[in-house]
């Protein structure tokens, strides 16, 4: 077994965690505590130091008066702990949002919407290969069934009805496909954790 008291305290929360398989216990809310306790204590000094420390107090000790804008705004979000003038907080909500709609809306259409448009569109060349060719009309098809599925203004019958059906398939594949990738990359942290119980600390793996 390990001597490094640091691994027998990871080893202790691990298992605090893990406790919570038996019953909710004051040992599991201890570590849940500590861990979103040391988590806010390092965001906020991460954000100190990446953030606000050089993009808003240091400009403004260098003169950059402008800087003080966003940080009345950051200031106004303090507000809503404070009834009779909580209503101010509207004002970096509605900033906020109205920014974030400026910016994502036009990097989403072109990160998602042309992309994937791009990538339905079938050229010769995909054809060079022929499982390629056909990979790319099973993509072009799913998309098409997809959009006719979400398409409430026409009744799903005849043709139009099936597309719709092939359209449930291929959303059914996607959805399973998240999932599994979900449930694969959280069983991968538990295997981790379980390698660091019988490896690091108890030596009983390599």
């Amino acid at each position: 077994m390990s001597h490094d008291p640091w691994l027998w305290i990871g080893a202790f929360l691990t298992i605090s965690i893990f406790s919570f398989l038996y019953k909710d216990n004051p040992v599991y809310k201890f570590a849940e505590h500590l861990f979103v306790g040391v988590a806010n204590g390092y965001y906020i000094a991460l954000y100190w130091h990446n953030s606000l420390k050089p993009n808003l107090f240091e400009p403004l000790s260098a003169g950059q008066f402008i800087y003080f804008v966003p940080f009345l705004l950051g200031l106004l979000y303090f507000t809503r702990f404070i009834p009779r003038i909580s209503w101010l907080v509207r004002i970096p909500i509605g900033f906020m949002i109205g920014w974030g709609a400026g910016v994502s809306i036009p990097a989403t259409f072109q990160a998602h919407i042309l992309k994937q448009l791009e990538g339905t569109i079938v050229t010769p060349e995909s054809f060079v290969n022929p499982i390629t060719g056909i990979w790319a009309l099973i993509i072009i098809l799913g998309v098409i069934c997809t959009i006719i599925y979400f398409f409430f203004s026409k009744e799903h019958k005849g043709i139009f009805g099936f597309g719709s059906r092939v359209g449930i398939i291929f959303i059914m594949i996607g959805f399973g496909a998240s999932f599994g990738y979900t449930v694969m990359a959280r069983v991968s942290l538990l295997i981790g954790r379980i390698q660091f119980l019988f490896g690091p600390w108890l030596g009983l793996i390599k």
